[in-house]
Formats: C-alpha cells, structure tokens, sequence
C-alpha cells in the first residue's frame, strides 16, 4: 500500500510562508491499497488537491472519516469526484456521539454552503455498519477503534498484504475524562504496526489549559509509538499555529532522545506530499 498526505494540520488550515514545509491544509490522507482500490482517511480542506488527481478514474472511491469536527469534513463540499456522475463514492462515518452519519453532507446546506448536497452527482452511499468493528475494503482487512475526544470518533488499522497501518487522530491519551480506549488498548491495537499516524497537536506547555480538548502531548504520542515497538511514526494533526521551524526544533529533541536511549524506531513529521510505500 502506498500512503500519501493531503492535509496535515488540526484545527485550522495553516496560511503563510512559515508553513510551506510541512503544508497548511487540514486531515487528508490518501492510501492506494495493493489491489488499486482507493481509500481516503478523512475530508479536510487536503481532500480537494486529492480530487482533482483522482478525477481522471472512474472507480469507486472508499472515505473513511474519524469524526464530523470540520477540520475533517470541511473540503468534502470541494472535492471533484463528488460531481461526477457515476462515480461511486463510499462513505464510512466515525464512532461520534450521537451517531450523525451524514454530517459531512449537511454541512452543505440552508446558511452554510451555497449549494445543496442534492446537487452531487455522484453515488454517494453510506456503509451501514452497525458498529462493526471490522470489515473488508478490496485487499484490505479495516479494523476501528474509539478515539478519546469530545464528541467521540474512530481510529482506523488497515491491514493489506501483510502490511498494517494505524490512523489516529484527535486522539488523548490521557483524557480527564473516562476514556473510551485505554492506554492499554492503544497498546495492545497498535502492536508492532508498520506506520502509525498519531496525532501530536499539543506541546507540555499547552497543558493544563487544553487538557480535555482531545488532542495528545507530542511527548506521550513518541512515547506510546516506542512501547508499542511501531516501527515508524508520523507526527500529525500539527497545530495550525506551529511553523515549519518549531516541528524541525521537535524532531530533533525526538531523534536525540531516541538516540540516548537506543531506541530503533524512525519518528518523523507527516508533510504534505510525503509519500511512503509499505
């Protein structure tokens, strides 16, 4: 499967020269399973450049989102393959409470988007899961998982021919509030993935005044990605007001810690355009 980042901020997109390395836009990222079968992790304001690459297919387009806060619905309205007739576009929605599925098209409509989402062309369908928690997607075996974050959500494994990757975003480790996953339960669904993309929003100094917003501590995230022995990790949902030069500051902290204590593991920064094949 080949893996590529379309949007990697949280919150806001990020405008401004002091953004350009690692790219501005909100939650996108783009999986082409071993079979050609394409699936999209969440529709932030990334899932438009994303579109207007994928329009020259005619296949059926499989979105799974985490949850329905508008950094991960916001570039639906915007994506290209929504207005082509005959395209298919399969739509899998998070673990949210209550249980909206269909937020991401009622976003487009009455005071909030000048067009109507009756106006798609596309087959849009959604999977009615019935709270299952796992399913096959072309060659891949999805597995999910409760996210801990305000208003509830889904963290996603894919496994396709013998490679495993983990999806967790808006994710806090360790929530003030009763957590609908443990740590141990991270643990235990994260064992010795091959890539596992965490969110890592929130610097200690964020803390206490975002405890409980439903974002995790870079260090608890690097922290969790060593004990699970994950043998890569991207950094993401970086914090619309973090720059380039901040997360280059924070990889390095990351890789000398990693280096002090003899730990094999490549921590990085999800970017825009960074592709990884597995």
């Amino acid at each position: 499967m080949q893996i590529t980042f379309y949007g990697v901020r949280g919150s806001l997109p990020a405008v401004g020269a002091e953004f350009i390395k690692y790219g501005g836009n909100t939650a996108c990222v783009h999986v082409a399973l071993s079979d050609g079968t394409d699936l999209i992790l969440d529709a932030g304001t990334g899932i438009v450049k994303l579109g207007e690459q994928l329009l020259h297919k005619d296949t059926p387009i499989h979105l799974l989102l985490t949850h329905n806060h508008w950094d991960h619905i916001q570039g639906f309205p915007f994506f290209p393959p929504a207005y082509q007739a005959q395209r298919t576009l399969y739509i899998t929605a998070g673990l949210t409470e209550p249980q909206q599925d269909i937020a991401i098209l009622e976003q487009m409509s009455e005071t909030w988007f000048p067009i109507g989402y009756q106006q798609l062309k596309a087959d849009i369908q959604f999977t009615q899961l019935n709270k299952k928690r796992q399913w096959q997607i072309g060659s891949a075996l999805i597995k999910r998982i409760q996210i801990n974050h305000p208003g509830g959500g889904s963290a996603y494994l894919i496994e396709d021919n013998g490679k495993r990757l983990a999806y967790i975003t808006d994710n806090e480790l360790e929530p003030p509030y009763p957590a609908a996953t443990s740590y141990q339960q991270w643990f235990e669904f994260l064992d010795s993935v091959d890539l596992l993309i965490h969110d890592a929003q929130y610097q200690t100094s964020d803390m206490p005044h975002k405890h409980g917003w439903g974002h995790s501590v870079i260090e608890q995230t690097v922290r969790l990605a060593c004990q699970a022995s994950v043998k890569k990790c991207a950094l993401f949902s970086h914090d619309f007001s973090r720059t380039d030069q901040q997360i280059d500051r924070q990889i390095i902290e990351i890789e000398q810690y990693l280096s002090a204590n003899d730990l094999d593991i490549d921590i990085f920064a999800a970017a825009e355009g960074m592709s990884i094949e597995l």
